[in-house]
């Protein structure tokens, strides 16, 4: 077994560094919840924007179009850097690459304060979407690296799950609480990327040696492993399907006489947001008694019977049953898919395994309103859930069919057993 060097819990068991900062226990601890708090960054650079969006708008002048942006350039940023941060992460260590990304996501977010021209707001927005795209990579690398494949692991990603789908509820709230004083003080929230920042620093420790681990890019990890592409091709579909109720839900819910923006907000985001956090909590469990495939068939049959309620169910009631199904879906799938990403790879390749994924992701939101404003245009609302529910049901078939979510036949080669 070779001990790489974005292996965390390698550097946690070694005596001398244990004797420096404490038991091993306490500084997993540590590292883990900074960790945490740092992958609810991820989901919160484009919901903070949400509730003063409007405002942002009239106050600039700008179009509906142009304000669509200031959401969406940090998701297209993240999309195209993310290979390059996962080839730095390789070959640096997670730490200070992962340090720099939440500061720069904290000026980046941050500048909003003080800007007050368009163009400059959306070169910040581009700056979020770099610290962002480190974060991202960073946070998934690191959080993998403090566990051995098994029954620990999973219980930490079905906690970044539940973290993360928390963070979409509260960091919102926040900012549109702040926002009741001015659109400029809603942006101070992310602020908090500069101490996580320093809470890297001081809890993850680097134990990587410049050029030491990486050979070739994204693509040579892509030959390299043909799996992932099935993977991947599943998280870009899953991205782009599920941005559609994102962003054109609150009109759907006024064909069936829900106008209230609380009513709204309980639809499109609380209740698939609480599904999603609670499977978190169980999901260890859950991947003792079914495999991956398994898991993805329900998670993605979940997405198709959400998104074909939003097309066709016109009560408010029964209607409530879409949300709490796309919510259980996401809260299966996320942990799921970044744990075939991860475990396709050695874990010296991470970096740009799980970059990839962040790729697919973003790009899959940012290509959404693409794929389903046209349709809904040309035709009705109800034909773009309905296209957006085929997505789905097409990875149903994916997963049932082929081995795509299947785990490798090799062992793995992470250094975290050191640990146990």
């Amino acid at each position: 077994m070779r001990v790489t060097g974005n292996c965390l819990s390698a550097a946690y068991a070694d005596p001398k560094l244990m004797r420096m900062t404490g038991t091993f226990s306490e500084r997993r601890a540590s590292a883990l919840f900074t960790l945490l708090l740092a992958s609810t960054l991820g989901v919160m650079a484009g919901a903070t924007v949400a509730p003063v969006l409007a405002v942002i708008q009239n106050d600039l002048g700008v179009s509906g179009t142009a304000a669509g942006f200031i959401i969406t350039t940090h998701g297209l940023t993240i999309a195209v850097a993310s290979p390059l941060v996962g080839r730095m992460i390789d070959r640096y260590g997670v730490r200070v690459p992962l340090a720099v990304g939440l500061v720069l996501y904290g000026l980046g977010g941050g500048a909003g304060i003080f800007v007050d021209g368009y163009p400059l707001l959306i070169a910040s927005r581009a700056v979020l979407g770099l610290g962002a795209a480190i974060v991202f990579t960073g946070t998934t690398v690191a959080l993998l690296a403090l566990y051995a494949p098994g029954p620990e692991r999973d219980r930490m990603m079905g906690w970044r799950t539940t973290a993360i789908t928390v963070g979409g509820l509260l960091w919102p709230l926040l900012a549109g609480a702040l926002g009741e004083i001015s659109w400029h003080v809603s942006f101070s929230v992310y602020l908090v990327g500069i101490p996580l920042g320093l809470a890297v620093l001081a809890t993850v420790p680097s134990t990587t040696s410049p050029g030491g681990t990486t050979t070739g890019g994204a693509f040579r990890t892509l030959v390299s492993h043909p799996r992932l592409i099935g993977i991947l091709a599943i998280i870009l579909a899953s991205g782009l399907m599920l941005y559609v109720p994102a962003v054109f839900l609150p009109k759907r819910l006024e064909q069936i006489g829900i106008t209230s923006t609380f009513v709204t907000a309980i639809y499109a985001v609380t209740l698939g947001a609480v599904a999603a956090s609670v499977l978190g909590l169980f999901y260890d469990r859950i991947r003792a008694r079914l495999d991956d495939a398994w898991i993805m068939r329900i998670a993605s049959a979940g997405w198709t019977v959400g998104l074909l309620a939003y097309a066709f169910i016109d009560h408010p009631v029964p209607l409530l049953l879409a949300p709490v199904l796309l919510g259980a879906g996401n809260g299966l799938a996320m942990s799921t898919l970044t744990l075939l990403v991860a475990e396709q790879v050695p874990a010296d390749q991470r970096g740009r395994a799980t970059s990839l994924q962040g790729t697919a992701m973003f790009a899959g939101q940012f290509l959404s309103p693409l794929f389903a404003g046209p349709l809904i245009a040309a035709t009705t609302y109800a034909t773009g859930f309905t296209a957006a529910a085929g997505l789905a049901a097409l990875i149903t078939i994916l997963v049932t069919v082929t081995r795509v979510a299947h785990l490798p036949d090799r062992a793995d080669d992470d250094a975290s057993a050191l640990a146990r």
